[in-house]
C-alpha cells in the first residue's frame, strides 16, 4: 500500500516541472524511507518525522534527508546503514545507528562514496555504529557538529574510528564530538584538508593522520585518551591552538613530518611524553605550553632544521630527554610561525618580539636572573647532562644517582659546559612562560571534563 500511495505522487511532482524542488514529509512507515527515494528528484528536501526508518539505504541523486527530532535511520547489523553516491547530498538532524561491526569493510553509520562532491553531514547524533562517517573518497565533504558515539561494549582495538578519511581532498571536519571509538578521526593518505574544533575523549588516538600533507589542524581538544594528536609521514602540517588533557602516553607526536607548524598548542597534565619529535625536518614549534608530563619533549631520530622557540616548559619531571653527540641550539627568531599570539608579553618593561629578535623557551626549574629587563634570562640553559644520557642508555645506573661522585660530575659540568659531549642548550632562555599555549580563550573547552565526556553534544 506504501508503494502505490508513493507512486501516486509521481505526475503530480513530474507535473511541477524539471527545475522544481519539493519537501516531501516521509511517511512514518518502517520501508518508507527507501521507498521515498526511489520517487524522489534531485533537490528534493526529504522530511523525516518522529520515527524508526530502516536501513540500510543508497541516495543516488542530490537530495536532503532532514529530520526532525527523534528521527532515526536504523541499520539491520549488516554493513552500512546510510550510503552517499551523489553529488550534493545533505543529511541533517538524523540519529544513525546499526551499523554492521566488521572491520575490513569499514561498516560506518554514513558513507560518503568515492568521486562524489559536496557531500554534507552535518548536526546529527551517530551512535553505536562501528565507525562513524567513512569518507572514503568523497571530495570537498563537510562533517560538521555531529556527535559520535562508538561501541561502548567493545575492546577498543575492535571499534571502528570516529570519522575515517580515505583520498578525500576539501574535506572540512569541525565542531564534532567523538566518544569511544578506536581513534577519533584517522586519516589515511588524504591531502588538502581542515580538521578544526573537534573534541575527542574515551579514544586509541583522538587524532592520527599517516601520508596527509597539506592540512591544517586547529583548535581541537583530546581528554583523557591513550595519545592526543598523532601526525606521522606527512608534510606541510599545521597544528595551532589544540589542546590535550590528561592523555596518557603523549600529548603530540610528530613522526616523519616535513615543512610543519607546531604553535601555540598546550597538554596539560599528562602521562608520559608531552612532545614526541622524531626524524621531523624543516618544522618551526614555537609557543606550546608542556606541562605536568613525565618528560616535556623526547627529540630525536635525526630531526633537522627545527627551530624550537617561545615554548614553555611547565613542571615536566625531565624538561628535555635528547640522546644524542651535536649541540643542537634552542632558541631563535620564529618570524611568521605564530600568526596568531604572535607577541609574547612578560614582565619585563620592554617585551620581546618573537618575529625581530632570538628568543629561548621558558623552563620552570632554571632559577634565572633578568638583570636588564628585557624578559631573557642573562645566561644560557641545558636541560640535560652527561648524567642523564647515561641514565637513559644504561638505566641501571640510576642507582648511583645519589653518590658523591655523579653529584662532583654534574656540579663541574655546570660550571664547565665544555665538558659535555653535546646536547640542548638555549642561549635565550625567557623568564616567564608569556603567551605560551593555547591563551585564556581555550575556556571554550572548559565545559568538557573527564567526568562528563560521556554527554557530547546534542545536535541543534
Amino acid at each position: 500500500m506504501l508503494l502505490k500511495a508513493l507512486a501516486l505522487l509521481v505526475p503530480l511532482l513530474c507535473a511541477l516541472g524539471p527545475v522544481s524542488a519539493a519537501d516531501i514529509d516521509v511517511p512514518m512507515a518502517a520501508d518508507a524511507l527507501a521507498a521515498t527515494l526511489k520517487i524522489a528528484r534531485p533537490g528534493d528536501t526529504l522530511r523525516l518525522g518522529t520515527f524508526d526508518y530502516a536501513g540500510p539505504i543508497i541516495i543516488d541523486k542530490p537530495v536532503t534527508l532532514e529530520g526532525k527530532p527523534g528521527a532515526r535511520v536504523v541499520g539491520n547489523g549488516l554493513g552500512s546503514v546510510i550510503t552517499i553516491a551523489a553529488d550534493d547530498v545533505t543529511l541533517t538532524g538524523l540519529t544513525v545507528t546499526g551499523s554492521g561491526l566488521h572491520l575490513d569493510t569499514l561498516d560506518s553509520a554514513i558513507v560518503i562514496s568515492q568521486g562524489f562532491k559536496r557531500a554534507r553531514v552535518v548536526d546529527n547524533n551517530l551512535d553505536n555504529n562501528l565507525t562513524g562517517v567513512d569518507v572514503q573518497g568523497g571530495i570537498d565533504a563537510t562533517v560538521s557538529r555531529n556527535r559520535i558515539v562508538g561501541h561502548r561494549d567493545m575492546r577498543v582495538n575492535e571499534r571502528g574510528p570516529g570519522i575515517y578519511v580515505w583520498n578525500a581532498p576539501g574535506l572540512v571536519a569541525e565542531d564534532n564530538d567523538i566518544i569511544a571509538g578506536r581513534d577519533g578521526i584517522f586519516i589515511n593518505n588524504s591531502h588538502d584538508a581542515v580538521y578544526a574544533r573537534n573534541r575527542m575523549s574515551e579514544l586509541r588516538f583522538a587524532f592520527h593522520s599517516m601520508y596527509a600533507n597539506n592540512i591544517k589542524l586547529i583548535d581541537n581538544t583530546s581528554i583523557g585518551n591513550e595519545l592526543g594528536f598523532a601526525l606521522m609521514y606527512s608534510r606541510q602540517v599545521e597544528a595551532r591552538g589544540n589542546l590535550s588533557v590528561g592523555d596518557r602516553t603523549h600529548g603530540l607526536f610528530l613522526n616523519y613530518v616535513i615543512d610543519a607548524s607546531i604553535a601555540h598548542n598546550e597538554v596539560r597534565d599528562g602521562g608520559e611524553k608531552c612532545l614526541f619529535v622524531y626524524n621531523v625536518n624543516h618544522a618551526v614549534i614555537a609557543g606550546n605550553r608542556l606541562s605536568g608530563c613525565g618528560i616535556g619533549v623526547h627529540f630525536t631520530g635525526g630531526s633537522e632544521d627545527v627551530t624550537m622557540a617561545g615554548n614553555a616548559f611547565i613542571g615536566n619531571r625531565t624538561q628535555v630527554k635528547y640522546v644524542g653527540t651535536r649541540w643542537l641550539e634552542w632558541s631563535g627568531p620564529v618570524g611568521d610561525a605564530l600568526p596568531q599570539r604572535a607577541t609574547m608579553p612578560t614582565d619585563a618593561a620592554a617585551p620581546t618580539s618573537l618575529a625581530q629578535a632570538p628568543i629561548g623557551n621558558y623552563w620552570s626549574d632554571n632559577a634565572a636572573f633578568d638583570i636588564d629587563g628585557d624578559g631573557i634570562a642573562d645566561s644560557p640553559y641545558r636541560p640535560n647532562d652527561t648524567i642523564d644520557q647515561l641514565t637513559w642508555s644504561q638505566p641501571m645506573s640510576s642507582l648511583l644517582l645519589g653518590s658523591p661522585a655523579v653529584q662532583l660530575i654534574r656540579w663541574a659540568q655546570s660550571r664547565f659546559p665544555g665538558l659535555m659531549p653535546g646536547g640542548v642548550v638555549d642561549s635565550h632562555p625567557l623568564v616567564a612562560p608569556g603567551t605560551a599555549g593555547v591563551g585564556p580563550e581555550a575556556d571554550r573547552h572548559g565545559a568538557l571534563t573527564l567526568s562528563d565526556t560521556s554527554t557530547g553534544r546534542q545536535p541543534s
